[in-house]
């Protein structure tokens, strides 16, 4: 079981060697990253390259790690039990089955997506250290052991927002997830808008590349805007030439798919009134 990338997700050598090896050692594969690096896309190709369903938890500051385990509806118990439903006898029917249940209970090799877990509270990776290692969790309601019969293949995703607990980083595998150069980011391009003019793409990714590094810049645009750019300059069939403006004199052309706070607009407006007054 080896992962290769896809046609449609361009992975480097060092990602594919990290999602095999968190999947030979039967470990979580932590992900982190720029936002719009493609991590929680790397999990859903990982499960298309390889043939396998995916289950995604989305995680949410107000995630509790107990949910990705189960939920017991005492208020629908206790409802029941007032209208006399039969069904109050047996306390399974309350029980709501979570992501890792789900996971561990398929029967079959699966992919496990925990995205975006540094969202959540501190104490959320803690309590789901046991469970993650040993793939089995106990159901006290019940009195049952819910235990992985096939490892699933975990993909874990951060953004780097907080720092994740050391005993947490100790069980998985980790890979950071680089911005891509510019000859890899024409590749994405390619394989999203194949026949793009190759001088539009060349001037797109120049004038991209000029923008991530304008000094002052509180918000770098990710790939994912870089591909929302391109193709609007595709849609409306932008000129090359039309984007070979100094980065400093100009806003970018539809720039609001690249900068996304106002500090960032007035960071090349300014830019551009001082160059005016040069003149």
């Amino acid at each position: 079981m080896q992962f290769t990338g896809t046609d449609d997700y361009i992975a480097d050598k060092d990602l594919m060697v990290a999602v095999n090896a968190a999947i030979r050692l039967e470990r979580p594969l932590l992900v982190k990253g720029e936002p719009g690096t493609g991590k929680t896309e790397l999990a859903r190709q990982v499960a298309l390259s390889l043939g396998l369903p995916i289950i995604e938890w989305n995680v949410k500051s107000t995630t509790r790690a107990q949910q990705g385990l189960y939920e017991y509806d005492a208020v629908s118990r206790l409802r029941d039990s007032q209208l006399g439903d039969p069904r109050v006898n047996d306390i399974a029917h309350y029980i709501r089955r979570g992501k890792l249940w789900q996971a561990f209970s398929a029967g079959e090799k699966q992919v496990l997506l925990i995205d975006e877990i540094d969202k959540a509270d501190i104490e959320f990776p803690n309590d789901l250290l046991q469970e993650l290692d040993r793939m089995e969790f106990h159901v006290y309601e019940t009195g049952e052991t819910v235990k992985a019969e096939v490892r699933p293949i975990v993909i874990i995703t951060s953004n780097n927002e907080k720092e994740l607990p050391d005993a947490f980083l100790r069980r998985c595998f980790f890979h950071y997830i680089r911005f891509p150069d510019a000859d890899t980011l024409a590749r994405i391009v390619e394989v999203h808008y194949p026949g793009i003019k190759p001088s539009l793409l060349r001037a797109a990714l120049t004038r991209f590349y000029e923008i991530r590094e304008m000094p002052g810049l509180k918000k770098k645009p990710s790939t994912s805007e870089a591909l929302d750019w391109i193709r609007l300059l595709v849609s409306d069939d932008i000129d090359a030439e039309d984007l070979g403006a100094d980065v400093k004199t100009a806003l970018p052309r539809l720039h609001g798919a690249l900068l996304k706070n106002e500090q960032d607009v007035h960071l090349f407006e300014r830019m551009a009134f001082m160059a005016r007054r040069e003149r």
